[in-house]
């Protein structure tokens, strides 16, 4: 896997086994993409770590919870998963308005969900809050051999969309999973107020998993761009 960010100071931890009753934040993350790109997988595997392989498409939204411990801090992920057929556009747009993120997910398998990429940031950007956090997810990175999408596309089309980071995940594999969702909520803790600079984050969080090939990417004057594989 790879990952391309944009944000020095994140970093990430392994959740915590303690009682998800109390928490200090709350955040609201939605699951966007086109049919079969495995956002339902991803979201299983983020709350149970489990991986079903046959899985019913989603019919309008699915919600799931899961409370993590973030640099001291109690975080509550309410994640909904939307449905990505064109019939159920209208309520899962009503979805977009209150969330605080947005992970666009596609499959690197297949060029169209990818090409689908744009058209999911507009929506979330047009229904969503003006300080929505993006990231896109490059799902099923476990079928590299079928690989039509590479991790540079990816990093270029976030890098020109203000996408937070780009990173490839697998479900089936749980690579990067959890990953994804704490470099959100980090971010999310940032903008919150209660956001550490990057020399003051923990040093002992594991990195990505994933392939070999560093990627480059040439951001902005204004930003700075931390593209890794290990």
């Amino acid at each position: 896997m790879q990952w391309c960010s944009w944000r020095s100071h994140l970093q990430t931890q392994p959740p915590s086994s303690e009682s998800e009753d109390a928490f200090d934040f709350l955040f609201k993350i939605i699951l966007v993409g086109d049919s079969d790109v495995g956002k339902t997988c991803l979201v299983q595997s983020f709350k149970s770590g489990i991986f079903m392989e046959k899985q019913q498409n989603t019919i309008g939204v699915d919600f799931t919870v899961r409370t993590m411990d973030i640099d001291g801090k109690r975080v509550k992920m309410q994640v909904w998963d939307t449905a990505g057929q064109e019939r159920f556009r209208t309520i899962t747009q009503s979805y977009y308005r209150s969330a605080h993120g947005a992970m666009v997910a596609y499959d690197i398998s297949r060029r169209g969900t990818f090409e689908s990429v744009p058209h999911w940031i507009r929506e979330v950007q047009q229904y969503g809050a003006a300080s929505v956090v993006l990231v896109l997810v490059g799902n099923k990175s476990d079928l590299h051999l079928q690989r039509q999408v590479l991790f540079e596309d990816a990093c270029t089309l976030a890098e020109d969309n203000s996408v937070l980071a780009a990173l490839e995940t697998s479900a089936v594999e749980a690579q990067n999973v959890d990953a994804a969702f704490f470099l959100m909520a980090r971010e999310l803790i940032a903008r919150n107020g209660a956001g550490m600079a990057a020399e003051e984050a923990p040093q002992s969080a594991p990195p990505l998993k994933g392939g070999t090939l560093p990627v480059h990417v040439r951001p902005p004057s204004d930003k700075k761009c931390g593209c890794r594989a290990s």
